[in-house]
């Protein structure tokens, strides 16, 4: 008898949500150091990306899940996600920022003038921080941690609140783009990139979106 194929998993979509403004944002690479809270407007973002997400649910788009790296400023910016969809907010350790060990609190004006800096915007597959972890490293964990939620979630919307860099890099990945062409890539506090991972292959419906999202609803 001849054995008949099974059928693929549905396609899962991903909203990638990069927290919201901190006090440091943009002076500081504050990494996995605890502490650092959201700004007031890194609220007033949180709130407003909750609203935009909320839009999307609906008969034709239910999302299950939302989950957040266990940091203050992305789980501040997950719990108005949260509420706005009635879900609990799930911690997930694979979605942390980049480990930039002895980096971890540099200013980044005070790192951009080092030698090393031209080689993390350059060839940052071949880079690792100093007693920390590579770039390399930081997009396969983040691509696995992906995959762990397409399996978990087949079928459906999840939103996974990060940081910049792993974002930054699953949005290569899924786009096939070389990870030493991820700094090109732009990923706003709050914004929203949206990929739809099937069986064949994934689907980057949206980069670095700020605005609205109803289009991701299907018609």
């Amino acid at each position: 008898m001849a054995r008949t194929a099974s059928a693929p998993p549905p396609p899962t979509l991903v909203l990638l949500v990069r927290h919201g403004q901190t006090p440091t944002t943009g002076k500081v690479l504050p990494g996995r150091a605890p502490g650092l809270h959201l700004a007031e407007r890194g609220r007033e973002q949180a709130e407003a990306v909750a609203a935009r997400i909320a839009q999307l649910q609906g008969p034709k788009r239910k999302i299950a899940a939302v989950y957040a790296s266990p940091l203050e400023r992305t789980r501040e910016t997950a719990a108005p996600i949260g509420r706005a969809l009635g879900l609990r907010v799930r911690r997930a350790k694979s979605l942390l920022e980049a480990d930039f060990g002895d980096w971890t609190g540099a200013e980044l004006k005070a790192l951009s003038k080092l030698p090393e800096w031209r080689t993390v915007q350059r060839h940052p597959s071949g880079f690792r921080f100093p007693k920390g972890e590579s770039f390399t490293e930081m997009q396969t964990r983040i691509c696995t941690a992906i995959e762990g939620l397409r399996a978990t979630h087949p079928g459906e919307t999840v939103v996974a609140v990060s940081h910049a860099d792993p974002i930054k890099a699953a949005v290569a990945h899924a786009l096939g783009t070389h990870l030493d062409l991820f700094q090109r890539i732009v990923v706003s506090p709050c914004s929203v990139s949206a990929i739809l991972y099937s069986a064949d292959g994934p689907v980057v419906l949206a980069v670095n979106s700020t605005g609205d999202l109803t289009s991701l609803v299907p018609s």
